[in-house]
């Protein structure tokens, strides 16, 4: 597929592949400054500034199209490596018809891919060993491309500081000790991204450390605030007859974290700003905050905070709010999570959107508002329709219209009415979204909060206190489609 092995020169001044020419990075982020990758090495460093991040244990994938006999990079899309190599051959064609069918979707097919496998060493392991070790997936990628008549031009394994090819045997370009990666911000892709305002984000491990649960000492305090207020919340918000009362009283409090958050010195460093916040934060507060946004409509109403000034201080409400859901409360952190990837995808920031809506069906796969919104961010919709549809619910509640609350319809519009991807890791098929339904009181099944505490392991997930529907089929139970109060796990990253 590649022509490494026939060209003279030094391996910098030779094209990477065989009839294709140049690849040009023709992003929109990079404006009108055009960057022309013509080896290896070129394409390696280019990667990060393709996704925004360093991608680490991850597969990726990058499309081309062609324009004016060049490459061009087109959709971009990421999955975690599996652990187990009888997982990969799955993880390979869903990864590569992910990408595939969304590019389709857009009207731009790819003709050609370029494939990267990122993993660092296990102890005793060197870049080499992994190289070879993944060899059979980065295989199965390329026969998956095959498969839909999209070859791979060059596949690369980066680990340890270097990176080698898939597709090429030739020692004089691709000895087998490996290329070392240039230093970081030296590149011409590097100069470009500069230029054109772009920066790289660490490593997607960094952003997700913002939005889990913290382990610390706290954490024990926390669960014991959150087992108090479940006890407390809980039943008046599935009571009609205190539920209105117990939404005023969760935005009002959050509102005046936010201002707390907001009227705080500024910190510098990610680090030291989610400390302050976190110390900003009293547990019996976050525990409030979090039982009471379970429900739906308070949930709906706090979304309406993702411009202007009230989107800096609820985006971190909601990240602090996301790291106190720890222990049995983990399902709890979906609606956290998905009101921080709402207001960071609101305000123009799709990687931290699209990590928060992942970890959030991570927390909660049948949550359906992350689901519909991880959707639409995934297929590059605008989200000023899903503002429009807010802006008008708060200004006709402030001017003393009558409606039922809770904004379904905004919610189920928000992706098309067709079949899409909707996962972050890769995608993965859907049914449609659900028609608006009429909303039903919830019942809810007690547990105690003692035995709540008590944690399992190996995967055995811990009795929560979340609410959720009766068991009893003789009783109306209400409809949680719209990612209301219910349970749920599992979630992963995907097409960009």
């Amino acid at each position: 597929m590649t022509n490494h092995s026939d060209t003279t020169g030094p391996s910098e001044n030779s094209d990477i592949t065989a009839g294709t020419g140049d690849i040009s990075l023709g992003d929109p982020a990079f404006g009108d400054h055009q960057v022309t990758l013509r080896t290896p090495a070129e394409l390696a460093d280019a990667l990060p500034y393709l996704l925004g991040y360093r991608p680490e244990d991850s597969i990726v994938l990058v499309a081309l199209t062609e324009k004016d006999g060049r490459g061009r990079f087109g959709g971009r899309a990421r999955l975690g490596i599996p652990a187990h190599p009888d997982d990969w051959p799955s993880a390979a064609r869903q990864l590569v018809h992910g990408l595939v069918t969304g590019s389709e979707r857009r009207g731009a097919r790819p003709g050609q891919m370029v494939a990267y496998l990122c993993q660092e060493p296990a102890a005793g392991e060197s870049g080499r060993q992994v190289m070879e070790r993944l060899r059979p997936l980065a295989h199965k990628v390329r026969l998956e491309c095959g498969a839909l008549d999209v070859p791979v031009v060059e596949a690369l394994c980066i680990s340890d500081g270097r990176f080698w090819s898939y597709c090429c045997d030739s020692e004089v370009c691709c000895p087998a000790e490996g290329v070392p990666m240039g230093l970081p911000g030296t590149s011409v892709v590097a100069a470009a991204a500069t230029y054109a305002g772009i920066q790289v984000r660490g490593t997607l491990r960094e952003l997700r450390a913002r939005l889990l649960p913290r382990e610390n000492s706290a954490a024990l305090e926390q669960e014991v605030a959150l087992d108090t207020a479940s006890m407390a919340l809980v039943s008046r918000i599935l009571d009609d007859a205190s539920r209105a009362d117990v939404a005023e009283e969760t935005l009002r409090l959050a509102e005046r974290i936010m201002r707390r958050f907001a009227e705080a010195p500024p910190a510098t460093g990610t680090v030291t700003a989610d400390l302050r916040d976190d110390e900003l934060l009293g547990p019996d507060e976050a525990a409030t905050l979090i039982l009471g946004l379970q429900d739906r409509t308070t949930r709906d109403r706090a979304a309406e905070w993702m411009e202007g000034d009230e989107a800096g201080p609820a985006l971190r409400l909601w990240r602090a709010l996301a790291r106190r859901c720890a222990g049995p409360y983990g399902e709890h952190a979906a609606a956290p999570l998905t009101l921080a990837g709402w207001v960071a995808w609101s305000t123009g920031d799709e990687l931290e959107a699209r990590e928060a809506f992942a970890m959030a069906l991570g927390a909660d796969p049948e949550y359906l508002f992350a689901r519909l919104l991880h959707q639409a961010c995934n297929q590059g919709l605008d989200p000023e329709s899903v503002r429009r549809c807010l802006r008008a619910e708060r200004s006709e509640r402030t001017a003393g219209g009558q409606r039922e609350p809770s904004g379904t319809a905004c919610r189920t519009n928000t992706g098309p009415d067709t079949e899409q991807p909707t996962e972050s890791e890769a995608p993965a098929e859907t049914g449609p979204a659900p028609e608006p339904t009429t909303r039903r009181r919830p019942r809810v099944r007690t547990t105690s909060p003692t035995r709540n505490r008590q944690r399992t392991t190996h995967g055995t997930r811990p009795r929560s206190t979340r609410p959720r529907p009766s068991g009893n089929n003789s009783t109306p139970r209400r409809d949680t489609r719209s990612g209301g109060l219910r349970q749920g796990s599992g979630a992963t990253e995907g097409e960009e």
